[in-house]
Parts: structure tokens; sequence; C-alpha cells
């Protein structure tokens, strides 16, 4: 079974049950931090691996977002956030390795968890799509868990990690990071925003 086909069953099967399992995450981590995603863009927007649309209340005003999902359940629950949601919004279902758009259809894309969830085969991949995509100039954010240095941290990650990989398909160890400039991107910022636990990458698509 290839990586794209494992995460759409997954994710498929874990729908019905995503918001609740992310709600303590969402509430005290995940809701003050989903902000910077979006901080300075505006125009066309691509919430890649948008999954049940948590992103879809700090969208930029006067913005015009689509949202992409590997899974049509997921997107399933996106759409019923629509009505609340203030852009116009687009949903899509598409990997993110292989995108459906022409080339510099976006000003910026932003993903949330995705690449931590993409298999390491798939890391470059993806980059290049959305370096494809997105206009020269144009900037990409990316929200991602990391394997942390603290040994603390790290004794509590190692718990847990068994059960997001069975849930998600989520590792700590993608270092999305350094495949950027294999990809063909200039890495503009690396920055932590819970801890060491957790990095917001801004990107930029060479002129």
């Amino acid at each position: 079974m290839c990586a794209a086909t494992s995460a759409l069953n997954r994710y498929q099967r874990i729908a019905p049950f995503y918001d609740l399992l992310d709600l303590p995450f969402e509430y005290r981590r995940y809701r003050r931090i989903r902000p910077l995603l979006f901080d300075g863009l505006g125009g066309r927007i691509l919430d890649a691996g948008m999954g049940t649309g948590r992103n879809m209340p700090f969208y930029p005003r006067g913005a015009s977002i689509v949202g992409i999902d590997l899974s049509p359940a997921m997107l399933a629950r996106a759409a019923r956030r629509k009505p609340q949601a203030g852009p116009a919004i687009e949903l899509r279902q598409m990997d993110v390795a292989l995108l459906d758009f022409p080339p510099a259809s976006f000003d910026a894309a932003v993903a949330t968890f995705l690449f931590c969830v993409l298999a390491e085969e798939l890391q470059v991949p993806a980059l290049r799509e959305l370096r494809r995509v997105v206009r020269p100039g144009g900037t990409i954010r990316l929200l991602e868990y990391v394997r942390p240095h603290g040994r603390l941290r790290r004794l509590g990650v190692a718990l847990w990690e068994p059960w997001v990989a069975w849930a998600y398909g989520a590792g700590f160890d993608r270092n999305t990071a350094s495949h950027v400039p294999e990809a063909g991107l200039e890495l503009v910022e690396t920055r932590f925003v819970v801890h060491d636990l957790m990095q917001l990458l801004t990107v930029r698509v060479p002129v």
C-alpha cells in the first residue's frame, strides 16, 4: 500500500472523531498559534491539508481561500464550518504532492501539521508542488511538530509517539526544514512556538 493510500484510509477512519481527539490541544494550544500562520498574508491562499477546517476562523479578512485535503470525510466536516467563515472558501479533494493547479496560482500557502504526517519520501515532492503553485516571492508557512531536545519532553514524546503514529500517521522526526533548500525554496525563519516541540517555518518562493 502506498503512503498516500495509507494516509487516506487512516483519515477516512478517524474523521468522525478527529475534532474530539484534538479538542484539548485545540483550546489549550492551537487556537493561539493558528493566527501566526496567516500573519501578513492576503490575496489567494492555499490551505494544504486543511483537515476539518480548524483554520477557518483565522483566515485573513478579504482573502480568497482554497482548502485541500486527501480525505473526503475530513473535507465534509470542513464544509460544515464554511457558513461561519468570513472569506470565500473553495474546498477540493487533492494530494499535496500532486496538486491540480496551474503554476503561480496562489499568493501564499499554509500547512498545519501536514508535513509531520507526510512520509519521508513525500516531503520534497510536496514542498516542490507548493513552490510550483505559489507565485515567485510568495510565502509558504508550515506549522509542525518536531522532536524536542529537552530531556523531559523527549520522554513525554516517546510515550505519546506510538499513539500519534497509529491514529494520525504523524512523527516527530520529519525535519521538514532540512528539505526546504532541496525543494528550491528559501527558508526565511524557523521559530519555536511551543517550547522546542512545535515549529513555525516561514518559507519564500524564489523570484
